[in-house]
């Protein structure tokens, strides 16, 4: 046996090892679970079995919540080299654990976005399978997206599991259709003006900043008020949605806090701006560097945020169940006792910790190439976006918001990069015949010129000669050959049927769980 075939086992044996691990510390945790609840009392004096299965579902689908849709939050910032993996990672459990923990709630809907009506399910034996099964198939449904490297809506799954098996336990009648499309809306709503917002801001960057000459003079006068910005829309998010259980405050006055904070941060920042971009050079590079401090801050609240709202996911099924319990019926609100939300906060920052890398990377990454400025553009695309839903009513994913912004800077790019050769093409056409230095002298003057002096330059060759159009077959090649290199059509469709296919998947496997466990359990 050769050398080389002795390093390839070696390399197998530790991506085997790595992998036993990661399921191990997960099913340990799993166990752990058990154990707890195993000795748990309910009033009764004997342990109560569902209640035992239930934390245990409510485990797995936290861990798996950590393994996919934290990546939304810090996969730009990781992306765009503002965070390594392994910060990005410590920032996100932490805050993760503390937005569950601190803003998580006290009492949540047992029945999740009101998607089924419980004066149709008889009995609270049915509602607690009904339950465990929805939680089985939202949790079961986001490993498979993990697996497939697909960040999917973890509220879409969990409302898909809820919906699936309440129609399983009590028929169509059971569900609320009109909130069901509301919900099917969201799958174009969230994207869509999630890659708008995205596509506006890092256009804005574009036209401020990076167009012109000097670029370092043009970020200290417009950055701070781009931060202020994201401290206004921020704290407003914050404000708005992940200390909402803790302290309710009005759109009004969560707009004027924010305001004050953004005001606050402009005054602070603006010095600290120009300190810093006095030892930096004149260009992107530079002008990125300075949007990073802002967006370890973006990854960070909305982390918070994410595990103050979404932590629900994974133990608000649980919840319901252990109310369902204590009082043998069925109602429809419930409280989190703490160590409910312990399993939560613990199983999301587990998840990711384990297994959150690989879509941390899809997100960062392998859609689109992402730095600091288009990173920005993201982070404040998913505060903005969840901020005006909220308002007008409309149900956004926040998963489908910040992939959508991802989606929406590089097509963006794409658009720029097509409209840039079609540009130097036309130049081209003009100067066919001339001499080459010339054709190349005027390129490197053109680059050189601001947008008002790049339209005045193309208006003079418009006027010397008629435009040269490109044939139908050049702008389909110069297209195909920009849209591949800036953003990856196979991620992109991948994404799209998986945001797709959520909801019909996790029902009909919540569906099939319930069914099975009536036939094995229920009378």
């Amino acid at each position: 046996m050769e050398f080389r075939d002795l390093n390839d086992i070696e390399h197998a044996t530790q991506r085997s090892r790595k992998e036993m691990f990661r399921f191990g510390t997960a099913l340990l945790f799993i166990i752990i679970i058990m154990l707890f609840t195993a000795n748990l009392q309910t009033g009764t004096g004997v342990v109560s079995i569902e209640l035992v299965i239930a934390a245990m579902i409510g485990g797995y689908m936290a861990l798996n919540i950590g393994a996919n849709d934290v990546a939304n939050n810090v996969g730009p910032a990781v992306g765009s080299k503002a965070l390594t993996l392994t910060g990005a990672i410590i920032i996100a459990a932490i805050f993760e654990s503390a937005g569950a923990l601190i803003a998580g709630g006290e009492v949540i809907s047992t029945i999740s976005k009101g998607i089924i009506n419980p004066d149709n399910i008889g009995d609270s034996e049915t509602f607690i399978w009904l339950m465990i099964a929805a939680l089985l198939a939202g949790a079961l449904w986001l490993n498979v997206a993990t697996a497939l490297g697909a960040p999917v809506s973890t509220t879409h799954s969990i409302v898909g599991g809820v919906l699936g098996a309440g129609i399983a336990a009590a028929g169509w009648e059971i569900a609320n259709w009109d909130k069901m499309g509301s919900i099917a809306a969201s799958w174009v709503i969230s994207p869509v003006i999630g890659g708008l917002i995205a596509a506006l801001f890092l256009m804005w960057i574009k036209r401020s900043i990076t167009y012109k000459d000097d670029m370092l003079e043009a970020a200290r006068k417009m950055l701070p008020v781009l931060i202020a910005l994201m401290a206004w829309a921020f704290s407003t998010y914050l404000i708005m949605k992940g200390l909402k259980h803790i302290w309710k405050a009005s759109f009004i006055e969560a707009l004027l806090i924010g305001l004050a904070f953004g005001v606050v941060i402009y005054l602070l920042v603006k010095p600290l701006i120009s300190r810093q971009a006095a030892g930096l050079q004149n260009g992107k590079a530079g002008v990125n560097a300075l949007f990073t401090i802002p967006l370890i801050f973006a990854a960070a609240l909305l982390s918070f945020a994410h595990g103050a709202n979404d932590v629900a996911n994974a133990v608000g099924p649980l919840a319901a169940i252990n109310d369902a319990i204590h009082t043998h019926g069925i109602s429809t609100k419930a409280e989190i006792p703490l160590w409910v939300m312990l399993i939560g906060a613990v199983g999301i920052s587990l998840g990711l910790l384990l297994f959150g890398p690989k879509l941390i990377r899809t997100v960062g990454s392998e859609i689109t190439e992402l730095d600091q400025m288009r990173a920005y553009s993201i982070a404040m695309a998913a505060a903005i976006t969840v901020i005006v839903a909220s308002q007008l009513g409309l149900p956004v994913s926040s998963t489908h918001i910040a992939v959508g912004g991802v989606f929406g800077v590089g097509f963006l790019r794409e658009y720029l990069k097509r409209n840039y050769a079609k540009t130097l093409q036309e130049i081209k056409d003009h100067h066919h015949g001339q001499d080459q230095a010339e054709f190349e002298r005027f390129v490197k003057k053109f680059e050189k010129a601001s947008l008002i002096e790049k339209k005045a330059m193309l208006a003079q060759l418009k006027a010397k000669q008629a435009e040269v159009e490109l044939s139908k077959k050049e702008r389909k090649t110069l297209n195909k050959v920009y849209q591949k290199e800036l953003v990856k059509r196979s991620a992109f469709l991948k994404i799209v049927a998986a945001w797709v296919i959520t909801v019909p998947a996790s029902a009909l496997m919540a569906a099939i769980i319930y069914f099975t466990i009536r036939g094995m359990m229920l009378p």
